[in-house]
């Protein structure tokens, strides 16, 4: 399993999706703290996915990248999963 160290400005959307669903209600709890070799002092969160467990620095810019895709995706839900009446004719049947 690779383990890799990823700073907010690297964050992909596969890795901001790992973050949300997997710390709904926040990170506080989960934080950890290490020292790279430089000597510089890192607060994390671990996320893993089925190949790669990220170690994703957190700050003020990630909570900010967070909800920024946060009302990125609700945005994209709504407009795939909200119809009006007359959007939909009665030929047109929608698949559950």
């Amino acid at each position: 399993m690779k383990r890799l160290i990823v700073d907010y400005k690297k964050l992909t959307a596969e890795i901001l999706d790992l973050v949300v669903s997997q710390y709904p209600y926040g990170f506080d709890d989960d934080i950890i703290e290490f020292k790279l070799a430089s000597g510089e002092i890192v607060e994390a969160i671990e996320v893993r996915s089925e190949d790669t467990v990220y170690l994703v620095k957190i700050g003020s810019k990630l909570a900010k990248a967070i909800k920024e895709y946060e009302d990125t995706v609700i945005e994209n839900d709504d407009e795939f999963t909200h119809f009006e009446d007359d959007q939909v004719s009665d030929d047109e049947t929608l698949e559950e």
